[in-house]
């Protein structure tokens, strides 16, 4: 397999290179008159592998959505890598849940890698030949190279996973925010994107991810956002991880940890 292409992406600028890879500061998102997100705060980290978890309904996918501008916040500041607004956007890249894809569009791995390509080279112009070849170089990073004619509804969940990260990938931005990255594939799967995730933070890249199994996240991330609705905790696994608050946040007891 090719190298991992580095962490790129427009510049950042000196006095933000000690910034954290995403801020959000006093978040609040509701959707008509409910709260989904109520005055989050929570700082992550660059350089390394970050979780949002939390029970169903806690605003995981929403405070993702929201950093994007996908939906609207109500109040609050999101940054990534110290930048607000559009420009925040040149830094990141996401990988959304699988259940929000046609798979049914008429459109091949390839060509779902080579769109990381078109910020950068502009959405109305054709992409070179230096583009095609880092598409490609992502596509086969992720083990995918053999399927790059392949309609991706014609791809196993697993598969369609490796191809929307590598297109992430594709994008070079320092920043990857990834919905759910690991729901519904196989544990092999799992360990190789995981690997690769943790290549791209050596390489000076950062990795934000909502994710549900606690017991993956206790022995495979570095930092951790716990969350319902507020922000019950956020920094080091061992600090937020603690077994009563995790009770607390799901709301019963008997929530599966492994201690």
């Amino acid at each position: 397999m090719s190298e991992l292409p580095r962490p790129g992406g427009r510049e950042v600028p000196p006095e933000r290179a000690g910034g954290a890879a995403l801020e959000v500061r006093s978040l609040t998102v509701s959707y008509r008159t409910l709260p989904v997100l109520w005055e989050v705060d929570a700082t992550f980290p660059r350089g390394v592998l970050s979780a949002i978890v939390g029970p169903n309904g806690a605003g995981k996918s929403t405070l993702l959505k929201a950093a994007l501008g996908l939906v609207p916040a109500d109040d609050g500041e999101v940054r990534v890598a110290g930048a607000r607004g559009r420009d925040a956007l040149d830094h990141v890249a996401y990988v959304p849940q699988t259940e929000s894809v046609d798979w049914d569009f008429p459109i091949t791995a390839g060509e779902v890698v080579a769109m990381g390509r078109y910020r950068a080279a502009g959405w109305f112009r054709r992409l070179g030949r230096d583009d095609r070849a880092l598409a490609a170089a992502c596509l086969d990073r992720v083990g995918m190279a053999g399927f790059a004619r392949r309609q991706i509804g014609q791809l196993s969940g697993g598969q369609r996973q490796r191809v929307f990260l590598a297109r992430a990938l594709a994008q070079q931005a320092p920043v990857l925010l990834l919905d759910e990255p690991f729901a519904g594939i196989d544990a092999r799967t799992q360990a190789d994107l995981l690997r690769l995730l943790r290549g791209w933070c050596a390489e000076g890249g950062s990795v934000v991810a909502v994710h549900h199994d606690l017991g993956q996240v206790r022995t495979s991330f570095d930092w951790a956002l716990l969350l319902n609705v507020r922000a019950i905790g956020c920094g080091p696994l061992a600090a937020v991880l603690d077994p009563d608050e995790v009770a607390a946040a799901y709301g019963a007891p008997d929530v599966a940890w492994a201690p």
